[in-house]
Order: structure tokens, then C-alpha cells, then sequence
């Protein structure tokens, strides 16, 4: 029988070893699949994707377990640096971030009131001093204040308190600052400042001591040699203790301290004022009007 009149019948290979069935519409050849990018997503999000989450997590959980692990560096502390936050003193061992350091609830409620303010060097009228480097000036944070004989002639020349105040800061931040003194002092009008004192070559009171305007605080100095000898002096608004920058593009919370010293001294230009005595005057919140009762009715 001729196998041409019949397509269904299997045809010899090529080399005539077997047959091989004839192609048939149900068994033609399959085409190569093409890169299906939809695809490939679905399976990189059903396997890939969850293994990612998996690693990326224990990798989390190692980071965090070695960093409470880790000893963290201290903040430099010494006997004489009293920086605290809020209540707690910072101990030897704790790690002190001075931008949210303030003064303790205690502190502002016990800060004199500061009704009389005077130039913290020269003589009881500012004199033998002039201000270097005034507020904003090369965009300087504070007032410089310099004896007038210039270079050093003034290291080691006494720093007053400009006010009543409470010393909530002595200490030596940075080595770019020096020694440090901070006053917390309460306006009669309730509102608190405080005043800072830099660069001191010597500090004379300890944090916590109460000061009337006149006492001395230190000593001017030139921050172990960084600078000329003068007294850095700010007047400050933020109850923050940090010390931070004495340069910047704004105020931070600043105020002209010789404006300021001008506009809160009560006495004119000529007249001599001397050092208060006694007792300062108590905070606001302490000057409590209680009334007499009359013990016969």
C-alpha cells in the first residue's frame, strides 16, 4: 500500500532506525516563552521579597542589641562642671546632650529678682573698658569686652555679676569657651534671663550659690590661650543651658548686652552706684501679699 494515500501512517527517519510519528495539529512544537516582566514581579514578590524583610529585620535586631551593648562616650565631666537637666544632676557616666539642659523647677522658682543691672568689668562705672567686638557685629553673639590698655593687659582683672542672680552654670564646656559662668536672674516684670560670662581665666562661685550684683565671679581670661584676654558677656532669653555657638546668621535668643545694661541700670550716666548689700530681693513667686487679720474680732 502506498503510504502517501494515507498521512496517518508513520513515516521511516531519516537514518531508518524506527519511526517517528507524524506531526499533528494537538503536537506541533511549543514556542520559546518570552521574558514576561509581570511575571517575574509576581515571583520576585512571593519569595524574594518576604526573604527581604527576614534579613533586613535580624539585621535591625543585631544594630540594636550592639549599640545598647556598646558603652557610649561620656560626656566630658570633671568636679567643677555642674551642667544639669532639669532635677537630675548628670552623673559621671551619663550621656548629657547640654541643648536640652534648663534649670531645674527649683532654680527658676528660687532666682532673685534683678531690678538693677551694672557692667560686669572695669570700674563701678564700666570705665577702663571698651567693648571690642559689639552684639551682631561679624554676626557675634555677644558683647567683648577689653580692658583698654588692649592685648592681655586685662588677664586676670575680676568679672561682677552684672545682677541678683542664681549661678546655675561654672564649668568648662569646651575648650573654644573656657570657664563659664551662667546667672539665672528673674526681671520685676516675671520674666527670667540669664547672663553669661566666657573665657574666664578663674572661677570664684560654685553652681547653686546665690549672687548679688557686684560679687565676684572670676577672673578674665583667654580661654587657655585661644584668644586675646576679654570677657565674653551675653544676655540670654532661652532657658536652655547650652553654651552653644558665639557666632551665627541670627539672635538665638540673644540680646545687646550693652544696650541692655544701659536700659536696666537705675542711675544716670555720672552717678556712682555702689554694691548691694544684704539680702537680694526674693523671686516674684515668693513675694506673696498676705494680708493681716485682725486677732481682736
Amino acid at each position: 500500500m502506498n503510504s502517501r494515500c494515507h498521512p496517518d501512517l508513520t513515516t521511516s527517519s531519516p537514518r531508518g532506525h524506527g519511526r517517528l510519528p507524524r506531526p499533528s495539529p494537538g503536537n506541533a512544537l511549543k514556542k520559546i516563552p518570552y521574558f514576561d516582566i509581570q511575571l517575574h514581579l509576581r515571583e520576585w514578590h512571593r519569595f524574594v521579597l518576604p526573604l527581604f524583610i527576614v534579613v533586613a529585620a535580624i539585621l535591625m535586631i543585631l544594630f540594636l542589641v550592639a549599640r545598647t551593648s556598646d558603652k557610649s562616650p561620656a560626656y566630658d565631666w570633671d568636679p567643677e562642671n555642674q551642667a544639669r537637666i532639669g532635677l537630675i544632676r548628670a552623673g559621671e557616666d551619663a550621656i548629657f546632650d547640654p541643648a536640652f539642659a534648663v534649670p531645674s523647677p527649683i532654680e527658676m522658682v528660687t532666682a532673685p529678682t534683678a531690678d538693677h543691672f551694672e557692667s560686669p568689668v572695669g570700674s563701678r562705672l564700666g570705665a577702663l573698658t571698651y567693648n571690642a567686638q559689639p552684639f551682631l557685629t561679624n554676626r557675634h553673639l555677644g558683647d567683648d569686652f577689653n580692658g583698654i590698655g588692649g592685648w592681655n593687659s586685662d588677664l586676670g582683672d575680676p568679672v561682677y555679676a552684672a545682677a541678683d542672680g542664681l549661678v546655675i552654670y561654672a564649668g568648662w564646656p569646651v575648650d573654644g569657651w573656657g570657664n563659664i559662668v551662667i546667672l539665672l536672674h528673674e526681671l520685676v516684670d516675671g520674666t527670667q534671663i540669664q547672663s553669661s560670662y566666657a573665657h574666664l581665666d578663674s572661677m570664684s562661685v560654685p553652681v547653686g550659690r546665690q549672687v548679688r550684683r557686684g560679687d565676684k565671679l572670676g577672673t578674665i581670661g583667654t580661654a587657655n590661650g585661644n584668644y586675646l584676654a576679654h570677657l565674653h558677656f551675653e544676655l540670654r532669653t532661652s532657658p536652655s543651658l547650652d553654651v552653644g555657638s558665639g557666632y551665627a546668621d541670627s539672635k538665638l535668643g540673644r540680646l545687646s548686652g550693652e544696650l541692655a545694661l544701659k536700659k536696666w541700670r537705675k542711675r544716670e550716666d555720672t552717678e556712682l552706684v555702689s554694691a548691694p548689700k544684704g539680702e537680694a530681693l526674693p523671686p516674684t513667686s515668693l513675694q506673696l501679699d498676705i494680708e493681716e487679720v485682725d486677732s481682736t474680732n
